[in-house]
């Protein structure tokens, strides 16, 4: 999934040391669509590198691809929105909204299906 809009939010880094003894840290950034009604997201990004590779900035256009996982504790359920790959949107030197990659991946992307073969007789 991806949604486009302002970062008008981020959040102070959260971190600790796990069960095992491993550390973690994690950072939540919120951000405003652009549309009729604007919506905000919360999303994180968990992991020191990651956080130091997006390096996300207030005010900064962004398209935010994300996984949305939600798990059971103790009869309530909790969301979180994971970020795993940041694209800045610049309207410098290009068209305006003009995508251009510089944000990094944080994971594999989506596996590329090849296309239909023109003798697929599936309706979809």
């Amino acid at each position: 999934m991806e949604i486009t809009g302002k970062i008008i939010a981020v959040l102070p880094a959260q971190g600790g040391t796990s069960k095992t003894g491993n550390e973690w840290k994690k950072q939540e950034y919120v951000l405003e669509t652009h549309e009729q009604y604007p919506k905000k997201v919360c999303f994180q990004i968990f992991g020191s590198d990651r956080i130091d590779q997006a390096a996300i900035q207030p005010g900064e256009e962004l398209t935010v691809y994300f996984d949305i996982d939600s798990r059971e504790y103790n009869g309530r359920w909790f969301t979180n929105i994971n970020c795993w790959k940041v694209e800045r949107v610049m309207g410098v030197g290009g068209m305006e909204g003009e995508m251009v990659p510089q944000g990094a991946a944080f994971a594999s992307p989506a596996p590329d299906f090849p296309a239909a073969s023109p003798t697929d007789d599936l309706p979809f």
